[in-house]
């Protein structure tokens, strides 16, 4: 079988070289041979060869001259009546050899080559399995699936980590077990539904602890059924850090609230005061009991005012200005589109790191282009510029808008201005933040408009603090 198989093998023309060797080898011993011995099927063999590698009409070709040779040579006696229909069946049984030969090893190379496609079809998804379990396996999400049930087929380690719980305790269990707001998501009541969507709901742990679960979902239909895939991030930390964060803010801004409110406390007690003084010196209200409450009410009122409530200098951290804008670019662009006002931002995406509050910082340009946007609603030409550079060792982000500009500049930044839309503490409280991690705020006017000019301190490199 193996000297069978390479005697067909080889390239194209030495299986031709083989086929004339043999078509010249059998009529050569055809005419050797003399006697009523027919040889001329043996030419079948180089039929099969040549079948393997030519084309029909050259297979036909070479039947026809198998046919004659083996005519010519045969010692049986040609005659009209049987020499023509004995030279056509062996030229057809020739030929329909060579055929069939061809057409097997088309096929053969047809199914080689589907078989080849098949394995590499097959490779491919082997690498994409693996990489995908990898991916999986690795991945920091916790990612888990269940049956139409919601029964917990599959889990990676993160889930096992997150959920507290082992393969062997995680599968097979209810996924709203942990998940209870996947509840509703799977079973028989929804089974004609598919869901793809994200939500933020409570998880709860193997140990019954509760955390906060950012969750992606989807459902989709296999061959055994419904099937439930979701993706749980762990969002309590952010959470606190949300809390924490807010609680700070509220803290500062009521003791600079409170401050402000001191201050103006201190300038009525001290008017007031003065006219007590007045009074006593004539006399005429000594020993009057209202007036001595009065004086009382006075001191007790000077006291309150009197109250340490400060902000703390705090020296701020490294914050990424350029991201930061980003997050504010996005905050502000529905309420920006809503007025048809016209923004645009430029900054340098090599802007170094600077010294702040984040949310402080955050919560200061918020106010200043919320001033600008209502400074804009009563305004046909609406325009804000947000640009932020470098000037030396800082880096400054003016807000420049076509509202018009400020009718009185010398009140800005004081508490409880007159005419203000609401309490007037915006930029009192914005400034405070900002100095609190040594910024500043300045006003500039611009023709038909405002200029406000935050000034931040640049985080110093190492090459700084060695010169």
């Amino acid at each position: 079988m193996q000297i069978y198989a390479t005697f067909f093998r080889g390239s194209r023309k030495a299986i031709l070289l083989r086929a004339a060797l043999l078509i010249a080898a059998i009529a050569l011993l055809d005419w050797r041979v003399v006697g009523p011995i027919p040889l001329r099927y043996l030419y079948l063999i180089p039929m099969l060869l040549v079948g393997s590698v030519l084309e029909p009409w050259q297979i036909a070709a070479t039947a026809a001259l198998c046919a004659f040779l083996g005519e010519f040579f045969d010692d049986v006696p040609w005659n009209l009546q049987t020499g023509i229909s004995r030279d056509l069946i062996y030229g057809i049984a020739f030929f329909g050899a060579g055929v069939f030969v061809r057409e097997v090893n088309r096929n053969r190379r047809v199914v080689e080559q589907h078989l080849e496609e098949i394995e590499r079809q097959s490779e491919a998804r082997r690498e994409a399995e693996e990489q995908l379990r990898v991916l999986i396996e690795t991945s920091p999400a916790a990612i888990i699936t269940a049956d139409g049930d919601g029964t917990v087929l599959m889990a990676n380690e993160a889930a096992y980590s997150m959920l507290g719980a082992s393969p062997q305790e995680l599968a097979g269990n209810p996924i709203d077990r942990y998940l209870p707001s996947l509840r509703n998501v799977s079973g028989p009541a929804v089974s004609g539904q598919f869901f793809r969507t994200v939500m933020q709901a409570r998880g709860r742990r193997e140990d019954g602890e509760a955390f906060l679960a950012d969750i992606s979902f989807s459902t989709y239909r296999t061959t055994a059924g419904l099937r439930l895939a979701a993706m749980v991030l762990d969002a309590s930390e952010e959470l606190r850090t949300h809390e924490v964060s807010g609680l700070h803010q509220l803290l500062t801004g009521s003791r600079i609230a409170i401050g402000a409110v001191s201050h103006e406390i201190r300038n009525f007690c001290g008017a007031i005061a003065a006219v007590h003084q007045n009074l006593s010196r004539g006399g005429q209200l000594t020993g009057n009991r209202d007036f001595e409450a009065l004086g009382n009410l006075i001191a007790g009122l000077e006291r309150i005012a009197n109250m340490n409530l400060r902000h703390s200098v705090s020296a701020g951290g490294e914050v990424d200005l350029v991201a930061l804008l980003d997050e504010l670019r996005i905050v502000m662009a529905p309420s920006l589109d809503e007025e048809n006002i016209a923004a645009q931002w430029t900054a340098d995406p090599a802007l170094p790191l600077v010294l702040a509050d984040r949310p402080s910082l955050m919560q200061v340009f918020l106010n200043v282009i919320t001033n600008s946007i209502r400074a804009l609603s009563k305004q046909e030409n609406r325009t804000l510029s947000v640009a932020a550079r470098t000037e030396g060792t800082r880096v400054l982000v003016e807000f420049t808008d076509s509202g018009g500009g400020v009718a009185q500049p010398e009140h800005l930044f004081r508490p409880f201005q007159e005419g203000a839309d609401s309490s007037g503490l915006g930029l009192y409280l914005s400034r405070a933040f900002l100095r609190s991690f040594g910024g500043e705020i300045r006003y500039q006017p611009v023709a038909g408009g405002a200029c406000f000019t935050v000034s931040l301190n640049q985080v110093e490199s190492p090459e700084q603090d060695s010169l």
